[in-house]
């Protein structure tokens, strides 16, 4: 298929790229039913081309209850239809390809929403079966199991376990979900959850999607093996740089993103792919290496005075950080 974009043959085209990001249902309405859409990102098309804008990220257009503004994915795999059909995506790449801008999705694979077929399959069968081993279900502390397995909080707040009814009516298992309720966390242990995903990738890129942006991509990999140990409070600053915090930026999470890169790489050019990853700058840079995702979030700026000494050290450390892991730095600046 011919396309007007541009050949960067010295360099990949992302290193030089300026990337807009797309909230869809707030962008532009197409029908007039007060919900953005993708025929609306269709005809704005010329205004993002005007801009000068190499690339927009679309944030999550997946089918999905809506529980947290689509990153509760119910279908990795269709498109949520207050925003159109399959149909009106492949129109808009197509298009903004013609036009010389790439598209990267919005991919989230830390939860599902508790919609998702493989979630209600685990509600639906018994502890320790199969579809229950894809998400992280545990059994409570106390005398009838009526406390949580540890004291985990999630990241919006509260409790990271949320109880389910068993098929016998009774109160039975805990599953975890570091965001909401309605977004149970996925076991990257699994065999089902690393294949899936995988397809996941494929089906998007072999429909002309240029590339991924990783969310909450420090998060996968979490130690869940007994005797399940509380910890701290999380904060960000509480991640300590040895990889050894239960639920973040644990090593072997480098283990899945190297797997993704030979999917990325199997097309050519490559797919682009950028991480959301919360971890220390000193770590930051395992994600952007070209064996891994390629690309990490620097969320400094964002955090910092507007100030020249305050900027001129922060982009000192992570031009440091980058370089001695050989990888990136991927200024978000809004």
């Amino acid at each position: 298929m011919h396309t007007n974009l541009p050949v960067r043959e010295e360099r990949p085209w992302w290193r030089d790229a300026v990337t807009y990001q797309i909230y869809i249902r707030s962008y532009a309405d197409s029908n007039g039913d007060g919900i953005g859409d993708i025929n609306g990102i269709r005809s704005r098309l010329p205004y993002l081309k005007e801009l000068g804008v190499d690339c927009i990220w679309i944030n999550p257009w997946f089918a999905s209850p809506q529980k947290d503004h689509g990153y509760d994915v119910a279908d990795y795999m269709a498109i949520n239809p207050d925003y159109g059909t399959m149909d009106d995506a492949k129109a808009l790449i197509k298009e903004a390809h013609a036009s010389g801008i790439r598209i990267i999705l919005d991919l989230v694979p830390n939860h599902t929403s508790d919609q998702h077929k493989w979630f209600q399959a685990a509600l639906n069968s018994e502890p320790g079966s199969k579809e229950r081993d894809r998400y992280i279900f545990r059994d409570g502390k106390g005398k009838n199991g009526e406390l949580p397995p540890n004291n985990w909080e999630a990241v919006f707040g509260g409790c990271a376990w949320e109880r389910v009814i068993e098929a016998d009516g009774k109160p039975g298992q805990w599953y975890l979900h570091l965001f909401a309720p309605e977004q149970p966390d996925f076991n990257w242990k699994n065999a089902d959850v690393r294949a899936d995903f995988e397809k996941t990738i494929r089906f998007w890129a072999d429909r002309g999607v240029d590339g991924f942006r990783v969310d909450v991509a420090h998060s996968l990999a979490k130690e869940i093996a007994p005797p399940y140990p509380d910890y701290p409070n999380y904060t960000p600053e509480s991640i300590p740089v040895d990889g050894s915090h239960q639920l973040f930026d644990r090593d072997e999470l480098m283990e899945i993103y190297k797997d993704w890169r030979k999917v990325f790489n199997s097309y050519d050019p490559p797919k682009f792919a950028v991480a959301e990853a919360n971890a220390p700058v000193e770590r930051r840079g395992r994600y952007a290496k070209e064996e891994t995702l390629g690309q990490a979030f620097s969320f400094e700026l964002l955090e910092t005075a507007w100030d020249a000494e305050k900027y001129l050290k922060v982009i000192t450390t992570s031009l440091k950080f980058a370089e001695l892991n050989k990888s990136t730095t991927t200024w978000t600046l809004s």
